[in-house]
């Protein structure tokens, strides 16, 4: 009987010798990538001083980074019917760590921001292919645990860039952020070398040039048209110009894809109805996690006057928590399904992020702490089991266009989010002066992420629970 019953075992659509090496590799890469994220926002205020720029040149550390990763992960389904899967994430690593060397050595902010935009090249293109490989590699009553752990990375490594940032700048420079980079990305290099093969079938899909271009107009422009909105303003023209031509490209691009007998990227699975799902449901906790790790840390330096490395440790217990319920949440969702998990996920993010926006320059760390921690159980609960509830639904060579999309909406909606949480503190400090502004901004901030979560519960009605062969003997 137990024989029998083994031999029913669902099996992974792809076989590979080392299935754990190759998507430790990826799950390394991807977790420098997302905390590269955030972990110069710390370390924005250094840069200025040391590269001696304005606060709108050094942002382009940040814009540049999400611009470049937002291009490249449209190609990254289309790059893998080209080339081999080891040597696309070999190149996106080597890329990676080029760049990281490049900024670690720099001493002129072009050179800096150069480096910076070639890792946005490894990001890009590792990332999706990490989700999309590990649905091929491993059998369908093991995807939870491992979309689990692959949510670990992009939830975990955001949330921690702050806190590994202030503890650096606290004894050495800012050059240190980036030679830090070096060694993780060589250990996912080897890693990858040894255990990653062929996962996808190089198809030679003709590349269609209007489709790479279209593509990178319209994310650039929402990209750059949201990140320059949090100085201009949304109404400004510049703002709007970007918005409009990041728009109608998109639009171009899309209706291509839908016409093209071998697309780029096939947005046909949007007609799978748990994809579109999962995928809504991705974008709005990668917008409340990322405009939360923006609003916190500025008002704890700016309102509580906190020190940068009092800062990041003041973080640290929400991003431990983020840790633990990340990996808890994949096996959940094996046993669960994704209805429940997300309902209370989200749930449970509402209330820390009602307990953020009711403090004040009074507040205590703890409270602040505590909201933190609140926050950082409900949103990671809540993703792990909606991204893999979405892109389980696809099959073969589509899950590698869903990853591709999933992933490329998610830095959009996290650049955007975060322009927004920026352009309400600008208005907060507008309308009143000092510690009140700053204040009341941030407020206005903690709104629009309360905002998200409402509009996320809502979408949590149209999941329906999925069995993930969870009944089947393990």
């Amino acid at each position: 009987m137990q024989a029998t019953q083994t031999k029913e075992m669902p099996q992974a659509r792809v076989k590979i010798a080392h299935p754990n090496l190759a998507i430790l590799g990826l799950m390394i890469g991807s977790f420098v990538g997302m905390f590269s994220e955030t972990a110069l926002n710390i370390a924005l205020p250094s840069l200025m001083t040391a590269l001696h720029v304005t606060q709108g040149t050094v942002q382009w550390l940040v814009t540049g980074y999400m611009l470049v990763i937002g291009i490249c992960m449209p190609l990254s389904s289309l790059i893998t019917k080209w080339f081999t899967t080891k040597r696309i994430v070999l190149f996106a690593l080597g890329a990676f760590m080029l760049g990281a060397l490049i900024s670690a050595l720099a001493s002129a902010f072009p050179m800096v921001l150069l480096g910076r935009m070639m890792q946005g090249i490894g990001t890009g293109v590792v990332l999706p292919l990490m989700f999309s490989v590990a649905l091929q590699i491993f059998p369908s009553y093991k995807l939870g645990t491992i979309m689990g752990l692959a949510s670990l990375v992009i939830m975990v490594a955001p949330a921690v860039g702050p806190t590994i940032t202030g503890l650096i700048l606290a004894k050495l420079t800012w050059h240190y952020i980036f030679g830090l980079f070096v060694p993780v990305l060589v250990l996912a290099f080897v890693l990858t070398e040894i255990g990653l093969d062929n996962i996808y079938p190089q198809t030679k899909t003709p590349v269609d040039w209007l489709s790479i271009v279209t593509s990178t107009i319209g994310f650039a422009g929402i990209v750059m048209g949201a990140s320059m909105a949090s100085d201009l303003g949304w109404l400004s023209w510049q703002v709007l110009v970007a918005l409009l031509i990041g728009i109608i490209a998109l639009v171009v691009y899309a209706r291509r894809q839908l016409q093209l007998p071998q697309p780029m990227l096939n947005l046909k699975i949007f007609k799978t109805k748990q994809f579109t799902v999962g995928t809504l449901l991705v974008m709005l906790d990668f917008g409340i996690i990322l405009a939360s790790m923006y609003l916190l840390p500025m008002y704890l330096q700016r309102v509580l006057g906190l020190p940068v490395a009092l800062t990041g440790i003041v973080m640290l217990p929400g991003g431990v928590m983020n840790a633990v319920v990340s990996a808890i949440a994949g096996r959940l969702y094996d046993s669960h399904g994704a209805k429940w998990l997300a309902r209370g996920g989200f749930l449970i993010a509402g209330i820390g992020a009602l307990c953020l926006f009711f403090s004040n320059a009074h507040s205590s760390i703890a409270w602040l702490i505590f909201g933190h921690v609140v926050l950082m159980i409900g949103a990671p609960l809540a993703m792990s089991p909606v991204q893999t509830y979405g892109l389980s639904s696809l099959k073969g060579a589509t899950s590698a266009d869903g990853s591709a999309v999933m992933n490329t909406l998610q830095q959009v909606v996290g650049a955007v989010s975060t322009a927004i949480a920026t352009s309400l503190i600008a208005m907060g400090s507008a309308r009143q002066v000092g510690v009140a502004g700053l204040t009341s901004g941030t407020h206005a901030g903690f709104m629009f992420v309360l905002i998200l979560v409402v509009i996320a519960l809502i979408i949590t009605s149209q999941i329906k629970n999925v069995q993930q062969h969870a009944a089947e003997p393990h």
